[in-house]
């Protein structure tokens, strides 16, 4: 028995050291879809306590991915607000002096918690009733997108139409002073003017843009005036997308997709993950989904998810799900791309019941999901 104790030690000394060796390698990298799918789960637990405007904005673009009847409730709520408030605003559009009172109320309430907070409303001080109109555009786009505006269920529309052909978009677009600070949603903006039919400033802000932020300055930004550009890019991409309702063409937006593929390694390292995962939902609008940019961008994202959380943490590390949930909605989208997205939904009784409604450029019959609304 002693003589093959030197053996036996031989042997279970080198199990031992085979075990430790298995224990320190890494764990496999989860795939994409697994990580999209926990992100996913973690927030449909979460979903009925977090804010309205949270719920309408991941159940919004949940549909928009998936088509799935299931998303309809909260967008039909949604709707049914949105028409509540713009019912109200267009009968009160006449009150003299009511846009200008609106316009300084939105800018004295805009948030101060953060220096980006603070600059965007010095900007907006200076003006008038800009902080308005640009928010009336927003809401008539979206009603628009349901497939609501129309005269049975927004009466008076025009009224909030021909309002807003009379403000004065274009210094505003164009101005550096704004592009500084608000690159994304002068974006947004020309495009709810264009779909609204009011006025194309698209050319005209997109030529503003790249004259504020040429390549050969990207050196000289701030990392503050860099992610400006950057998610100002995106959503020049994004808005002409009709937010993720349609592709774009990637020939109109080669100058965004050049410039990220040109600068990946300062976007990963100076953004953060809300913008570079718009950065590569870009490509994904653009049917660029094979892109080498993409991979590294999901690859970034996947490091960044937290299991534990189950979502990806905010740029500090928190992990509060209502205000992540525009960053975790993005996540699941870029590592979950569908082949196809779903425009709408359309939400408006006139769909239903055969009328002139259009939900966003698509016939009634064409619309998959109608719901009616709510009678107000």
């Amino acid at each position: 028995m002693k003589r093959h104790a030197p053996w036996r030690w031989l042997v279970g000394g080198a199990l031992a050291l085979l075990l430790a060796g298995c224990a320190l390698e890494p764990a496999p990298r989860p795939s994409d879809e697994a990580v999209a799918a926990e992100i996913r789960a973690t927030y449909e637990r979460a979903l009925p306590a977090l804010s309205v405007g949270s719920q309408r904005h991941y159940a919004q673009r949940m549909y928009r991915i998936t088509g799935e009847a299931r998303w309809l409730p909260l967008n039909r709520d949604y709707g049914e607000r949105l028409v509540a408030s713009l019912r109200e605003e267009i009968a009160r559009l006449d009150e003299p002096g009511y846009a200008a009172r609106r316009g300084r109320e939105g800018v004295e309430g805009y948030p101060e918690r953060t220096a980006k907070q603070r600059r965007r409303k010095r900007m907006l001080a200076d003006w008038g009733e800009i902080h308005y109109a640009k928010g009336l555009a927003f809401d008539l786009t979206q009603a628009l997108y349901h497939g609501l505006l129309n005269d049975r269920d927004l009466p008076g529309h025009r009224r909030a139409l021909d309002y807003l052909a009379g403000v004065d978009f274009r210094a505003f677009v164009t101005a550096p002073a704004v592009l500084d600070v608000y690159a994304a949603q002068v974006a947004n903006l020309v495009h709810y003017l264009d779909d609204l039919g009011v006025a194309d400033l698209r050319g005209e802000a997109i030529a503003a843009f790249r004259a504020r932020f040429p390549p050969s300055r990207d050196a000289t930004l701030s990392q503050a005036l860099y992610r400006n550009k950057i998610y100002g890019m995106t959503h020049f991409v994004i808005a002409a997308s009709d937010y993720y309702q349609k592709p774009v063409s990637a020939d109109d937006f080669a100058w965004v997709l050049d410039a990220f593929s040109a600068g990946l390694a300062r976007i990963l390292t100076d953004t953060k993950e809300d913008i570079y995962t718009e950065v590569g939902i870009s490509f994904l609008l653009a049917e660029r989904g094979e892109a080498p940019a993409v991979v590294r961008l999901r690859e970034a994202l996947v490091a960044a998810y937290d299991p534990v959380a189950g979502m990806v943490p905010s740029e500090s590390g928190g992990t509060d799900r209502d205000r992540g949930e525009h960053r975790n909605v993005l996540a699941i989208m870029l590592l979950d791309w569908p082949e196809r997205l779903y425009p709408g939904p359309c939400l408006s009784a006139s769909v239903q019941e055969g009328a002139s409604t259009v939900c966003r450029g698509r016939a009634p019959s064409s619309c998959e999901a109608s719901v009616r609304l709510m009678s107000r």
